[in-house]
């Protein structure tokens, strides 16, 4: 009885939650997969939209940005009285409470949402890629390769219900290892590919200013174009969503808040170079004419079965990533229904098939869910406007405001004081970028609704 107990215990946290096993490397992994994801792909049309100097400019200041919010936050995982927030809301809830709570569960939960749409289509147009570079390969360049994308949209619908099934984030840690594998792997890749375009002498002009104002192209089209850009940037960015999710797996031991800001330096500083590379290398080899997505967007059609492979490991790191941002809108909700009904089996009892564990409510939950995020995946199928959208919602509100306003609660800072001014400030700067972007991503959406036909997505 006794050596069962104790059994018993050594699997759960002094909370009663189960026992927590991650490290600074499955921390770092988890970040990797949240940043290095789609949004890598966009960098190279974002900086032709707004040229050598504010691009890298952008870019460099929303990574000096993320890193030190995240710090900020990582320092509010625990509330004052040392107990946990499982959840970026709880975080929120335990220092700020009230209408900001409620603010934020709605922001965090819609960005979560949409990231998964985000990424059924990105992954679609990927698996879509893979099957036209065998199509100009065989029949060439000049060859009609346009396919339909909602059979790929299904698929990997199909594929992540089998995935969902995976109870919660913290048996996810192998799949962020893979995941962040493949994104390294086709980042560099696509770097790769643009260094023997630039080299080859086939890369196009670039200039200071970005893509020129022309009689097609007007001055007002380019500044929309630049606050889209602003949005793609700040999406490449938005993991501090699930940070607080992340840091909840990191065990017992040493202060969670010094873990997890190892590995947000470590992560954020690799994705900020990958990043700095694509953008810059792959400007260098499209010049103003960059792709919304450069191993999409077919600047690179040779060698075929290199653009197939980085389309893959695209493929297989979304399957993980659209994980790492559905785990805690699927806790979430599991959560509150046991609450609610916490004696009805149907929501609480875990069957045994196996070695695997499988609760009703969680199949048929999660399986409407995915369903759900493959049907306005089907319907919204726009990459970049979507991306910048996405990015516009969530960084200021969830990266930058939550985080400046939680800290300045734990710490005591005074709005007054030179430290608090500086923060809201900086606050204050962030808002209006995440404005701007948003203004640029919903005009690109409504240009793109004027021509689209329903469920006749096609690449």
């Amino acid at each position: 009885m006794g050596s069962g107990a104790l059994n018993d215990a050594s699997k759960f946290d002094e909370d009663g939650h189960p026992k927590r096993t991650g490290t600074v490397w499955s921390a770092g992994a988890h970040i990797i997969t949240a940043v290095i994801g789609s949004g890598v792909l966009t960098l190279a049309w974002a900086i032709a939209q707004m040229g050598w100097i504010v691009g890298l400019t952008v870019l460099l200041a929303f990574s000096i940005i993320t890193m030190f919010t995240s710090t900020l936050l990582a320092d509010c995982y625990r509330a004052a009285d040392g107990t946990r927030n499982y959840v970026y809301k709880d975080a929120v809830k335990s220092y700020l409470g009230g209408i900001k709570y409620k603010f934020c569960g709605v922001v965090q939960y819609s960005y979560l949402v949409g990231v998964t749409i985000g990424y059924s289509i990105t992954t679609a147009i990927s698996l879509v890629a893979m099957k036209k570079s065998l199509c100009f390969h065989k029949h060439g360049h000049n060859h009609d390769c346009t396919l339909s994308n909602n059979p790929f949209i299904v698929l990997f619908g199909l594929i992540q219900i089998v995935i969902s099934q995976v109870p919660n984030f913290h048996e996810l840690a192998f799949l962020s290892f893979i995941a962040a594998i493949m994104s390294f792997s086709y980042a560099s890749i696509g770097l790769g590919l643009s260094i023997a375009k630039i080299t080859g002498k086939k890369h196009a002009p670039t200039s200071i200013t970005g893509k020129p104002i022309t009689d097609s192209y007007s001055a007002e089209e380019k500044m929309w174009s630049c606050f889209a850009a602003i949005g793609n940037i700040a999406f490449a960015y938005a993991f501090a969503v699930v940070l607080i999710e992340i840091q909840d797996t990191i065990r017992s031991g040493a202060p969670e808040s010094k873990v997890m800001k190892r590995a947000s330096v470590v992560g954020i500083l690799i994705s900020t170079v990958f990043y700095m590379l694509c953008g810059v290398l792959g400007y260098a080899a499209f010049g103003n004419a960059a792709p919304g997505n450069f191993l999409t967007g077919y600047g690179f059609y040779d060698p075929y079965w290199l653009i197939l492979t980085a389309n893959l490991f695209i493929a297989i790191h979304l399957f993980g990533a659209y994980q790492v941002f559905a785990q805690p809108v699927f806790g979430a909700v599991e959560g509150w229904c046991r609450r609610r009904w916490p004696g009805n089996t149907f929501v609480s009892k875990e069957h045994k098939l196996g070695r695997l564990r499988v609760n009703l409510f969680r199949v048929v939950w999660r399986s409407v869910y995915v369903v759900f995020t493959t049907l306005v995946a089907m319907l919204l199928p726009f990459f970049n406007d979507f991306v910048g959208l996405l990015g516009a919602i969530s960084f200021w509100p969830l990266a930058v405001f939550f985080p400046i306003e939680m800290y300045m609660v734990r710490a005591k800072i005074s709005r007054w004081s030179c430290r608090g001014f500086f923060l809201q400030v900086l606050s204050g700067f962030c808002l209006v970028a995440s404005l701007l972007a948003g203004a640029g991503s919903i005009r690109g959406l409504v240009h793109s609704l004027r021509t689209f036909e329903l469920l006749q997505s096609r690449s």
